[in-house]
């Protein structure tokens, strides 16, 4: 039998992305020190218990109670301050928070979605590799078939001249 003449590879990526899975926000957490850990440990629960619209409704009261002494002042500065800096920045800072989780989350998910298709897709390619040397191999049996037969005949041509 003929030998095949292609042997295929896999690219070393496709198993460090088997080992890793897809990357996700978490992922992103230093690690390192004790220190980091801490801080990011702290960061996120100010992030997840402001990110909220509990949060932001509590804020937005907070806020109004201030509203009527900006009103009181009569001055347009002070009520616009009052708008600009107390409520829009105390209130949207919460409602920002909000929509950043749930575009982290959307993010997150199509990572995981990306990493299957990507998955299902190397699958597919390997089993494409299988098929091409399983049709390699029937190939190369055809080929020495038909050698022995050019063979066979060859022979067969010389033995009737002879």
């Amino acid at each position: 039998m003929t030998a095949i003449a292609y042997k295929h590879v896999p690219h070393p990526h496709i198993e460090h992305r088997k080992r890793e899975g897809p990357i996700k926000v978490v992922d992103q957490l230093p690690r390192r020190t004790p220190f980091n850990r801490f801080n990011a440990w702290l960061a996120i629960r100010i992030t997840n218990g402001v990110g909220t619209m509990l949060c932001a409704y509590i804020f937005a009261l907070i806020a109004l109670v201030s509203l009527p002494a900006a009103i009181q002042s009569g001055e347009l500065i002070v009520i616009i301050s009052w708008i600009a800096q107390t409520f829009l920045q105390l209130v949207l800072l919460s409602i920002i928070i909000v929509g950043q989780n749930i575009a982290s989350t959307a993010s997150d998910k199509r990572a995981e979605s990306t990493f299957q298709d990507a998955s299902a897709t190397l699958h597919e390619a390997s089993e494409i590799q299988k098929h091409l040397v399983a049709q390699d191999t029937a190939l190369s049996e055809l080929t020495d078939k038909m050698l022995a037969l050019a063979e066979q005949m060859t022979s067969v041509i010389a033995a009737k001249r002879a």
